[in-house]
C-alpha cells in the first residue's frame, strides 16, 4: 500500500486558491467595511479643523570674530562653520521661547465650547460667510458657540492648584462673565475691561464677544509647560549641509497665531545673537581701558630712564649694527606684548586646554625663542651700547603697545555700538491660508480606503482562523461518519423561518414551498441513501439528532419526512424534544397535545396524531406540554410500548431528538431506533463536537450510521461542489 498524504493534514501550508476563495466569499463584507472607513474618512476630511503651517528662514553666517587683535589668531586657526544642531538648540531654547511666551501671553488658553464633531465646522462655515459677526444660538443651545465668539484674556493669575486645570467661563449680558472651576465652584464674577479678583484668582478680560450663556474653556498653563510644548512643536531644519540656512516651521489651527509666534521667535533669536556679540565687544573694551593707564605709566618711566642715561653718557649714539638689533628686538617685543594682552583677555573665556589658547601660547613661545637669539647678539656689544639698546627698546616697545591699545579701544567702541550679529532673517514668517497642511483630503480618503481594506481583510482572516467549524465534508468522513447528504443553505428556507417565527400556526415546509430548490434536491438524495441504509436496520424508526443546538436537525427531520411521504410511504414524524421542540412551527398547529401526554397517559393516540395536509401519507405527533421530567418519561415502558404499537402502522417513523451533548434524551430514544443520523451544520460544529457526540452515543450502546452536512454554503475554494441542478417548476 502506498502512503498517500492526507490533504486535510496540511494545515501549515498556505493555499493561495483558498485565500483567494475566502476573499471572494466575503467580498460583500470586505466591501461594506471598506466603504464604512471611506465614508468616515470623507467626513473627517470635510469636518476636521484645518491645520496651517507657518514658515520662516534665517541665515547663520560664518562666525569670524571681528574684535581687534584677534583677527590674526582667527586666520591662523581657521573659522568654523556653524552647526545646525547648535543653532537649533539656540532657536528653541527657553531663553528665546520664554520671551515669546511672555510677549504673546501664551500661558493663557481660552476656547469656546462647541457642538461635538460638527461644531467647529459650523463655526468655520459661519465665520467665512459672515466675518466679524456673532452667530445666533439655534434651538436654545446657547451654551455652544456657533461662530464668531471671541474671548481675549489680558491677565489670569491662579493658585498652583488651578494651574493646567480646565476652568469654565460663562458669558453673561453686557460683558459680564462668571469663572468656575471643574467642580462648578464660582471663582470670579467680573466684567470685560475691568480687573476682578476672588478665591486667589485675579482676572482681567480684554474682549468678550459671545451670546449670553456661552461656555468657554480656560486654562492657565505653567510657563515651562508651554515652553516644552513649543519646543516639540517648532521644527528647525538646515537647508543643505553646512549651508547655514535654517528653516523654521510651526503648525497650528490658528493661522495668525502661528505667524505671530514664528515671527517673534525669529526676531528674538536675532536680538539675542546681536546682544551676545555686543557683550563680547563691551567686555574686551573694558579690559583695554583698564590696561591703558598702566602702559602709559610704563612708557613715561621708560622715556625718563632713557633721557637720564643719555644725559649721563653725553648723548651716546647707536651704531648701525645696534640699530638693526634694536629694530628686530622692538618688533618681537611688541608682538609678545600684544600676545600677552590677548592671553589675559582669553583667560576670561577659555581654559588652558582650549585649542585657541594653546595656539596663542605656542606663538608666544616662538617669539620668546627669537628674542633669546637676539639677546645673545646684544650680549657681545659694549656695555654702553647694551645699556642704550635696552633703554631705547623699552621706550619703543611701550610706545607701540600704548598706541596699539588706543587704536584697539577706538575700534572696540565702534564695534560695540554697531554690532549686527551673524544671524539675519531671510524670509519672514508667513502662512498660506489657502493650503492647510492638514487634512489633505486625497491622502485622508486614500488612507481610509487602505485602512478599511486592511481592517476588513484582517477581520475576515482572523474570523476564518478562529472559526474552526467544519466546512469540508471530508473532515466528517475522517471522523468515521459517512456523509449521507450535503444540504446547501437555502434563501427560501430563511424566508420560511421568518414566517414560522411569527407563529401563524401554518405549515411551512421547504419541499412543499420550493420543490425545485437545491436543498430539496439534496433531501431527495438523502431519501435514496436512507432507503438502502434501512435494509439492515432492526426496525423502521429513524432518529435524527445533533451534537449541539442550532444545527438544523428539526428542519432536516420535517422536510425529510415530507420527501419520504411524497414517495407513497406512510410516514410518522415525532417531536422527541419535549424540552424545546419546535417541529409544530414547521408542520402547523400547536404543541398542546403530543408525546408527553401520550407517555403520561393523559391523551389518546387519535387526539395526538395529526395529518399534515396536503400530504396524505404524512402524520405528526408534537412534543406536547413541557414536562418537568422528560428523561424519566422517555425511560418509561409506555414510550417503548407506544413505538411498538406505531411501527406496524407506518413505513417510516422519524423522531427529532434534543442535542446529545446537551441532554441524554437522544441516547434513550436511540435504543429504540433502527437507524441514527447526526446533523452537522456548516461552519458551526467543530470536529471535536462530532467526535464527542459519536462517543456519547457509543457509550450508551447506540450506533450512529452517518451524518448529514446541513446549511452548506457555496465556497470558492473548490473543496466540494453540488451535484444538483435546478428543476423547472413546470416539470
Amino acid at each position: 500500500m502506498s502512503n498517500t498524504p492526507n490533504p486535510l493534514q496540511r494545515d501549515d501550508e498556505i493555499d493561495l486558491s483558498e485565500v483567494l476563495g475566502t476573499l471572494k466569499d466575503h467580498k460583500w463584507l470586505i466591501g461594506i467595511i471598506t466603504g464604512i472607513f471611506v465614508v468616515i474618512s470623507v467626513a473627517y476630511a470635510l469636518l476636521a479643523t484645518p491645520i496651517y503651517q507657518a514658515s520662516a528662514v534665517v541665515q547663520v553666517e560664518q562666525k569670524v570674530p571681528s574684535l581687534p587683535g584677534l583677527s590674526a589668531l582667527t586666520q591662523t586657526l581657521g573659522a568654523a562653520s556653524p552647526e545646525a544642531t547648535t543653532e537649533t538648540a539656540l532657536i528653541t531654547s527657553r531663553m528665546v521661547l520664554g520671551a515669546v511666551v511672555d510677549k504673546l501671553n501664551l500661558t493663557i488658553e481660552a476656547s469656546p465650547r462647541r457642538l461635538p464633531l460638527f461644531g467647529n465646522f459650523f463655526a468655520r462655515h459661519y465665520a467665512s460667510k459672515n466675518p466679524g459677526t456673532l452667530a445666533p444660538a439655534p434651538f436654545g443651545l446657547s451654551s455652544f458657540d456657533w461662530g464668531g465668539a471671541k474671548l481675549d484674556i489680558f491677565q489670569l493669575d491662579v493658585p498652583d492648584s488651578l494651574q493646567d486645570k480646565p476652568l469654565r467661563l460663562i458669558a453673561g449680558e453686557g460683558g459680564v462673565y462668571v469663572l468656575q472651576d471643574d467642580n462648578d465652584n464660582i471663582l470670579v464674577i467680573g466684567r470685560a475691561g475691568q480687573s476682578a479678583s476672588g478665591h486667589g484668582v485675579t482676572m482681567q478680560v480684554k474682549t468678550l464677544i459671545a451670546n449670553p450663556g456661552t461656555h468657554f474653556t480656560v486654562f492657565r498653563h505653567r510657563d515651562l509647560t508651554v515652553i516644552n510644548k513649543l519646543q516639540r512643536a517648532i521644527n528647525v531644519t538646515e537647508q543643505g549641509k553646512d549651508s547655514g540656512i535654517l528653516q523654521m516651521t510651526y503648525d497650528n489651527t490658528n493661522a495668525n497665531l502661528a505667524t505671530n509666534l514664528l515671527e517673534q521667535v525669529g526676531e528674538l533669536y536675532v536680538r539675542q545673537d546681536v546682544d551676545r556679540n555686543s557683550a563680547e565687544a563691551t567686555n574686551s573694551l573694558k579690559f583695554v581701558r583698564e590696561q591703558l593707564p598702566n602702559v602709559r605709566e610704563a612708557l613715561e618711566k621708560a622715556t625718563a630712564a632713557l633721557n637720564a642715561f643719555q644725559n649721563q653718557a653725553h648723548s651716546v649714539d647707536i651704531s648701525m649694527q645696534t640699530q638693526s638689533l634694536l629694530d628686530q628686538e622692538v618688533s618681537i617685543q611688541t608682538n609678545i606684548q600684544q600676545l600677552h594682552l590677548q592671553q589675559a583677555d582669553m583667560q576670561r573665556q577659555y581654559t588652558p586646554e582650549h585649542p585657541a589658547y594653546k595656539a596663542l601660547m605656542k606663538q608666544i613661545g616662538e617669539l620668546e625663542a627669537q628674542k633669546g637669539a637676539i639677546d645673545k647678539k646684544v650680549g657681545s656689544l659694549p656695555d654702553t651700547q647694551q645699556k642704550l639698546l635696552k633703554l631705547t627698546s623699552d621706550v619703543q616697545v611701550t610706545n607701540d603697545t600704548y598706541t596699539g591699545l588706543l587704536n584697539q579701544a577706538q575700534q572696540l567702541d565702534i564695534a560695540r555700538a554697531g554690532t549686527v550679529g551673524n544671524v539675519r532673517v531671510i524670509d519672514k514668517a508667513a502662512v498660506d491660508v489657502t493650503q492647510p497642511i492638514w487634512p489633505k483630503k486625497v491622502i485622508v480618503v486614500l488612507g481610509g480606503l487602505l485602512l478599511g481594506g486592511f481592517v476588513a481583510l484582517l477581520y475576515v482572516f482572523i474570523r476564518q482562523a478562529l472559526n474552526r467549524g467544519i466546512e469540508d465534508p471530508a473532515v466528517i468522513e475522517n471522523l468515521g461518519l459517512p456523509v449521507y447528504a450535503t444540504i446547501p443553505v437555502s434563501l427560501r428556507e430563511l424566508a420560511l423561518q421568518g414566517k414560522r417565527d411569527r407563529g401563524d400556526g401554518r405549515q411551512h415546509l421547504l419541499v412543499m414551498d420550493a420543490p425545485a430548490d437545491l436543498a430539496t434536491e439534496a433531501l431527495r438524495s438523502l431519501r435514496t441513501s436512507l432507503h438502502f441504509a434501512r435494509l439492515e436496520a432492526k426496525n423502521n424508526v429513524l432518529m435524527i439528532s445533533g451534537a449541539s443546538p442550532d444545527t438544523g436537525k428539526t428542519f432536516v427531520s420535517a422536510n425529510l419526512a415530507a420527501v419520504v411521504a411524497q414517495s407513497n410511504q406512510r410516514v410518522l414524524l415525532i417531536d422527541g424534544d419535549m424540552r424545546m421542540g419546535s417541529l409544530h412551527t414547521i408542520m402547523g398547529g400547536r404543541a398542546d397535545i403530543g408525546l408527553s401526554e401520550l407517555i403520561s397517559d393523559q391523551a389518546e393516540l387519535a387526539a395526538a396524531i395529526r395529518p399534515v395536509a396536503p400530504l396524505n401519507n404524512l402524520y405528526f405527533i408534537g412534543r406536547g406540554r413541557v414536562p418537568p421530567n422528560p428523561s424519566e418519561l422517555l425511560m418509561n415502558a409506555r414510550f417503548s410500548a407506544l413505538l411498538d404499537h406505531l411501527k406496524p402502522l407506518y413505513d417510516l417513523i422519524i423522531i427529532d431528538t434534543p442535542p446529545i451533548l446537551a441532554v441524554t434524551d437522544a441516547a434513550i430514544i436511540g435504543h429504540h431506533s433502527g437507524t441514527g443520523l447526526l446533523v452537522a451544520r456548516f461552519g458551526v460544529n467543530q470536529p471535536r463536537e462530532l467526535t464527542l457526540a459519536k462517543q456519547r452515543f457509543e457509550q450508551n450502546g447506540v450506533v450512529i450510521k452517518g451524518a448529514i452536512f446541513n446549511a452548506v454554503e457555496r465556497r470558492s475554494t473548490g473543496y466540494y461542489s453540488y451535484a444538483y441542478y435546478a428543476i423547472d417548476e413546470a416539470t
